[in-house]
């Protein structure tokens, strides 16, 4: 189809790179055990210092999985270290955005490592606008696919030598006008606002368990047969000692917010934003991570008691989620 005429100036934006964006802190051994513990992650390099010297890397490194947490703003939206750029990685959306094409939705992301970032180093990203597709009919509408790529790099500790990149994030979204409505029937359900319908959890053999609980008002965690330990995410064979055996425990749906991020952007249907999302800790002693109901974003606190509910979504799909309790 002919291109519009307007998406010459997007497309000059093609190749763009767009400043530095800084870290806050320098990688450091505090922030890496935090991640650790939140996530689970139990590999001595990351935390034993006498494991890691006497591992490959001879000295602690940094989870790879935490390369984009470093260049975070932290809890607080765009705010980003001295020296960081003001300028918007986002603009071609907007420009795409003002012709009408004002849905999107998040296509896929893919994380690179070229190597372990170390204690001490000091890393920033620059963003690049890598292509936007040609016009494009999909059954959700039509659009075009923006995709960015974040170049990760760590800063030279000296004058004389060059800044190394560590490792880069493409991320990519469909901005779309939503299908046209082709019969009178379709034009009178379309003046009705529609909410976009929530994705369905994947699911799995080693997670079906969880989903079918939660269709009968039930949280089900994981349980070894062998050692008792209780796990979530589910998974096919226990960490602590690797057994294969395992049951459920139905949990009492109630805990406490263990950590939360709030959502801002991107802004993808049908989810309303702010949304936080929190990581419960729960009465019988794992974690799970669930949206938060009931609570407006500036009102979640650590350690704010919590319990699930079941909340079922476009006709089948239940999920729990979690509502703050009054305090006492």
């Amino acid at each position: 189809m002919a291109e519009h005429e307007w998406m010459n100036e997007v497309r000059a934006l093609v190749g763009k790179e767009y400043g530095r964006v800084y870290a806050w802190d320098p990688v450091n051994a505090p922030m890496i055990r935090q991640w650790c513990e939140i996530m689970e992650v139990t590999n001595p390099v990351y935390t034993d210092e006498a494991a890691a010297a006497a591992s490959v890397h001879g000295a602690l490194v940094s989870p790879p999985t935490m390369l984009q947490p470093w260049c975070e703003p932290g809890l607080y939206m765009n705010n980003y270290p001295p020296g960081s750029t003001d300028e918007n990685p986002y603009e071609s959306l907007k420009l795409i955005e003002a012709q009408g094409y004002a849905s999107v939705v998040a296509v896929n992301s893919e994380l690179e490592f070229d190597r372990y970032v170390r204690m001490g180093e000091k890393l920033y990203y620059t963003t690049r606008l890598d292509s936007i597709s040609e016009e494009k009919v999909t059954a959700l509408g039509t659009g075009y696919f923006v995709t960015l790529v974040m170049t990760y790099c760590a800063q030279a500790a000296g004058n004389d030598g060059a800044d190394e990149e560590v490792g880069r994030l493409l991320f990519r979204v469909f901005k779309f006008r939503p299908a046209k409505v082709h019969t009178k029937e379709d034009a009178a359900a379309a003046e009705k606002p529609k909410t976009p319908a929530r994705p369905a959890p994947g699911m799995s053999d080693d997670t079906r368990f969880f989903w079918e609980g939660a269709k009968a008002g039930k949280l089900l965690i994981q349980r070894c047969k062998s050692c008792g330990s209780l796990r979530h995410p589910p998974g096919p064979v226990c960490p602590s000692c690797h057994s294969f055996e395992w049951d459920t425990v139905t949990a009492s749906g109630r805990g406490t917010v263990y950590s939360f991020v709030v959502m801002h952007y991107p802004e993808v249907p049908p989810f309303e934003y702010p949304n936080p999302v929190a990581l419960v800790e729960l009465e019988e002693g794992t974690r799970l991570v669930a949206q938060l109901v009931g609570v407006k974003p500036e009102e979640v606190t650590i350690g704010q008691a919590v319990q699930v509910e079941f909340n079922t979504f476009e006709g089948d799909l239940v999920l729990p989620q979690f509502r703050p309790l009054a305090s006492a």
